[in-house]
């Protein structure tokens, strides 16, 4: 498999159709999109970045131990809600529709973990969670989710301890405010109708930039729809006009020589990134591709193992990583992450799912330096920004971080009427 593998990559790579043998290849597009070559990346300075504490222990003095953990549901939506011997309570929103088949895993193998444990130990309590049961040999999403889950009610609620915003909680505060793009997640319609409905997200929205989807979603390279992709890319730009950011998503939809096609194509109309351009998975095609293109690459939305986002960031595999902030197991682990690319010049510019994980995602930004030109936004401010107060606004393509303790959200037992436990 890894000789066939490393044949594909010399094959890539000596494709005269997109031109990386010319005297314009890999090398001399990255010096051009990036400078002089940098320093390699020393393995041993991620290590010691990712190992640093993330959560601000000393901001409790006394023991926080959980009394409960319940997974509860109301009409559509799932919460965890935690409360402590003391009486303190937090929530977690969960990501649709990830609760209607995660529940047992969460119930069974997450929750019951952390009842009788001191919430200021969160940090090692996640590495022991992973061992509990032979949990690691769930790793992935159906562990990470219901992991998630479970760290953000705990930071929820240590935050109302400590009167404190979330990301203050898990580093220093550098933004309150965070630009975003607001991403179409559509392959069903024409490239007209693409930038029509993109144009309608931007006026609804507030935003500056936009994200649309280009091939056909782990399709072998094959297209949405013939020639969509060809068509959409220039159409959009020429609509849309030049204020106007472009990202664009490949959903793993191709192999590195039409990935550097398609790339091409958004680096004439001047895009800020081309995400998951090779099957998420294939680490080395995916670098044969961010050495070929000056357009930034981005991926990392599905990845789940610390170790693999070491390599990517250590050898350059993408510009930008992407840990999913619910799908990788929380804040915490997705902030090592973010200290790794730190330390190797590198944005991360978090994956959120959809519903209330903007919420989440607009935390992290507020607390990591590096974040990247603009963070995702898939609506719901007006179903879920009044939950927090003040409420979350959107000025000048802006979004506000939520100021007040933990995740924001004022009236839990509003919040609660009505639910369920599942």
């Amino acid at each position: 498999m890894r000789a066939s593998r490393r044949r594909f990559i010399a094959s890539a790579l000596s494709a005269g159709t997109v031109g990386l043998t010319s005297a314009y290849g890999a090398a001399a597009r990255r010096q051009a999109r990036d400078g002089p070559t940098p320093e390699p990346v020393d393995v041993h300075d991620l290590d010691r970045a990712a190992a640093a504490p993330v959560l601000k222990r000393d901001a409790f003095r006394s023991p926080v131990i959980i009394d409960s953990l319940r997974l509860l549901k109301k009409r559509s939506e799932y919460f965890v809600h935690v409360r402590s011997k003391d009486g303190a309570e937090g929530v977690s929103v969960i990501n649709p529709p990830r609760g209607e088949y995660l529940d047992k895993i969460a119930k069974q193998l997450v929750l019951p973990f952390f009842v009788g444990k001191d919430a200021r130990e969160l940090e090692n309590l996640l590495w022991e969670l992973y061992r509990w049961n032979d949990n690691y040999k769930l790793q992935g999403l159906a562990l990470w989710s219901p992991q998630a889950w479970a760290e953000f009610a705990i930071l929820d609620m240590l935050g109302r301890i400590a009167q404190k915003p979330m990301g203050a909680l898990l580093g220093d505060v550098v933004r309150k405010e965070v630009a975003c793009y607001v991403a179409s997640g559509r392959r069903d319609t024409t490239p007209e109708a693409e930038v029509e409905y993109l144009r309608k997200l931007l006026e609804e929205s507030g935003a500056r930039a936009v994200k649309f989807r280009v091939g056909g979603r782990m399709s072998r390279n094959a297209d949405a729809s013939p020639g969509r992709t060809e068509t959409l890319i220039p159409l959009a730009r020429k609509t849309l006009g030049d204020a106007i950011d472009i990202h664009a998503d490949a959903n793993s939809s191709y192999d590195p020589p039409q990935a550097i096609r398609v790339g091409r194509l958004l680096e004439d109309i001047n895009a800020v990134y081309f995400e998951e351009p090779c099957p998420f998975d294939h680490l080395e095609e995916t670098k044969v591709v961010t050495d070929a293109l000056t357009i930034p690459v981005a991926g990392g939305e599905q990845e789940y193992s610390d170790w693999r986002f070491r390599w990517t960031i250590a050898n350059r595999g993408v510009d930008i990583v992407q840990p999913d902030l619910f799908y990788y197991g929380g804040m915490i682990r997705s902030i090592r992450v973010a200290r790794m690319a730190a330390a190797a010049k590198m944005p991360t510019t978090v994956h959120i799912s959809g519903g209330f994980g903007f919420v989440y995602m607009l935390h992290f930004a507020s607390c990591v330096p590096d974040i990247g030109r603009y963070q995702e936004y898939k609506l719901g401010l007006g179903e879920y920004g009044t939950w927090i107060d003040p409420p979350i606004s959107v000025k000048d393509g802006k979004m506000t971080v939520p100021g007040g303790p933990g995740v924001g959200i004022k009236d839990l037992k509003g919040l609660f009427s009505g639910a369920v436990e599942v």
